[in-house]
């Protein structure tokens, strides 16, 4: 072979090896040239299986076929393995592994708490007062695993965004106990990982402590992202017997840092957008909540709250938010934040010392001043030292406040007494005046009161400073959880409507059952109302519609009270009883009409002087043309 010819030949071969090389497919071909070469195996097999299944038609052996469907079943299991891994990898990058597991649950307790976690989203899914149970004696669930979300988006550096809550992570056992569980998400190795610990602290406690940690994170979550995005979703178990009273006192509770709680209206549904640092966000139910709380605040940004209106009567609302759990600057940074999961008990959450006692509905104003300062006080004490049932201390607090009002209504005994003295010279005006000008016969009216020293409006102003009595009382019965399944007489339940029969039909704005406690307190209620127009004298015998509201108020209370706390309505109640046998002995008693008479008759002898009142009066009637009557 001479020198040309050898030179030729290493020439092509230089050639043909370059153009091997060269012409070598990639990775990603060769991956998908083995997707497709398995996808005609599997047509060829399946192929396979049909003649197997015509020739076993035609005498064909059993075994071939039961042989032929195995490698079926292999080889699509493997292919369609094989195509969930290239899903994972494409959809979760380092975090792929994390994609694919078993949900396994773990429970951390202490006396009062059981709280169910998962490994799927490191995250809570179920959560159990074990003091309390339903008003069918069920666990009480202040979320369920059924209709619960809970969830932290993250992002990684190929500017994926990734769900906690469809990863699963890794429990890390030897931090496993029965108040505390860490759960870490490994990424490309087991030094870079995002752990989640809780820890339920011992005893009677509510709060539990959790926090999310990166540790070795930076090549894998966004070096530009700073938080977390957490977001809570649940449907509010319906707990007790009146589901619509339920309904309506479930919402979304929020407080701004060093600002006053908000919340979404309780008879909307909507959504609203956080406007500043969150401290603490609550789902709310009428004797429970669950909160999300951070000392040093969640992030506005992306921050909201929601209610959803639900058919499922299981549940009475849906309750969401969403917060930025930011990450503070140490090297490994930590998120940490705080879950409260316990009874609205005023005492409970005024002394975690965040406002979460404003969720409680006191009343606003005056009305929530008197709760907070004499009726829940006065309450704990009779509840923590006498040990009697509540239907008892309910009626001892009922005797207190009428003590303590006694010297207004004192006041407005002796108005009443006044104006009985004075009937027969009203009724004798009336006479006088009849068929004529009805302004001339109000001036002399306003003229004896004026000579006799009567005020009329007098036992007017000890009435209104009633008022918020009256109505700090209306709100604290239904908000009381002490009263919570608490009998008394007919009563299983003070804290919801007291039913002595159930109606096979509804009443509009009634009902489908009879509270006996609203009965007897529409009954008090007229006879009470009756008992004062008696006592009152000649002015309210003068009004024609004040009759109309004794007889029309009773019925309407009948409506408005039936599906009310019987606590309420047994209040009422006995108030209405003490006040009128409170007025009868004060007039049976203590004040005396002659004496009274006398005083009105030597008040007619002295030169009165006109009230500002009663000039502005007299000056109206004189611009109307009117004169004053002659004496």
């Amino acid at each position: 072979m001479d020198r040309n010819t050898l030179t030729g030949l290493i020439l092509i071969g230089a050639i043909l090896i370059g153009y091997s090389l060269w012409m070598q497919p990639s990775e990603e071909e060769i991956e998908a040239q083995r997707i497709k070469q398995e996808a005609v195996a599997a047509q060829t097999v399946q192929e396979s299986s049909t003649a197997d299944v015509e020739d076993q038609a035609l005498g064909g052996g059993k075994d071939s076929v039961e042989r032929t469907v195995t490698a079926l079943d292999s080889t699509a299991q493997a292919l369609q393995d094989s195509l969930d891994k290239i899903r994972r990898t494409q959809r979760y990058g380092s975090f792929a592994n994390a994609a694919a597991g078993e949900e396994v649950l773990h429970t951390i307790e202490n006396d009062v708490v059981k709280l169910t976690l998962s490994n799927k989203g490191a995250a809570p899914r179920m959560g159990e007062l074990k003091e309390y149970v339903t008003h069918d004696s069920m666990p009480l669930l202040v979320f369920d695993s059924e209709t619960s979300t809970f969830n932290f988006n993250f992002w990684t550096d190929e500017n994926t965004e990734l769900k906690s809550m469809e990863l699963f992570f890794s429990p890390v056992l030897a931090e496993m106990s029965e108040r505390r569980a860490v759960y870490r998400l490994y990424g490309a190795t087991e030094s870079q990982y995002l752990e989640v610990s809780y820890e339920l602290p011992e005893g009677e406690a509510y709060m539990i402590n959790a926090a999310v940690t990166a540790v070795g994170m930076d090549q894998l979550i966004e070096s530009s992202e700073d938080m977390l995005e957490l977001s809570w979703n649940m449907q509010a178990p319906s707990h007790e017997k009146s589901r619509e009273q339920e309904q309506q006192k479930t919402t979304m509770y929020y407080k701004y840092m060093d600002d006053e709680a908000d919340y979404v209206s309780e008879s909307s549904y909507e959504e609203e957008i956080m406007e500043a640092t969150i401290q603490w966000v609550a789902y709310k139910q009428q004797f429970f909540s669950a909160a999300l709380i951070s000392e040093t605040g969640f992030s506005k940004e992306g921050a909201s709250v929601e209610t959803k209106e639900l058919e499922d009567v299981n549940y009475t609302k849906g309750l969401s938010a969403n917060l930025g759990l930011t990450f503070d600057n140490a090297q490994n940074p930590s998120a940490p934040f705080q879950i409260f999961i316990g009874p609205n008990h005023y005492q409970t959450l005024s002394n975690l010392e965040i406002g979460l006692e404003d969720q409680i509905d006191l009343g606003w104003a005056i009305f929530g001043w008197v709760n907070r300062w004499l009726v829940i006080p006065t309450f704990n004490f009779l509840d923590k030292n006498t040990g009697l049932s509540y239907g008892i201390i309910i009626l001892i607090l009922t005797i207190f406040i009428k003590l303590l009002l006694f010297p207004l209504t004192w006041k407005n005994y002796v108005s009443s007494a006044r104006m009985r003295v004075l009937k027969p010279e009203i009724e004798e005006l009336s006479k006088k005046y009849e068929g004529k000008d009805a302004m001339q016969k109000q001036q002399a009216t306003m003229a004896l009161y004026r000579k006799a020293g009567v005020n009329p409006m007098a036992g007017c102003v000890p009435m209104v400073l009633q008022l918020p009595i009256l109505y700090a009382m209306f709100r604290f019965f239904p908000a009381s959880i002490e009263l919570r399944q608490e009998s008394f007489l007919w009563a299983d339940d003070l804290s919801s409507y007291d039913s002595i029969m159930q109606l096979p039909f509804e009443i509009p704005f009634y009902g489908d059952h009879v509270s006996l406690f609203t009965i007897f307190m529409a009954i008090s209620t007229f006879f009470y109302s009756k008992y004062n127009m008696d006592m009152s004298g000649g002015a309210n015998a003068q009004m024609p519609q004040m009759k109309m509201m004794i007889y029309l108020m009773p019925f309407m209370l009948l409506f408005f009270f039936n599906n009310y706390a019987s606590g309420l309505s047994y209040y009422y109640f006995t108030a209405n009883v003490i006040t009128m046998l409170q007025q009868y002995l004060v007039k049976r008693f203590f004040i005396d009409e002659d004496k009274i008479h006398r005083q009105i008759q030597e008040n007619k002898k002295k030169p009165s002087k006109k009230s500002g009142f009663q000039q502005r009066l007299e000056k109206m009637a004189k611009d109307r043309g009117y004169q004053a009557p002659k004496k």
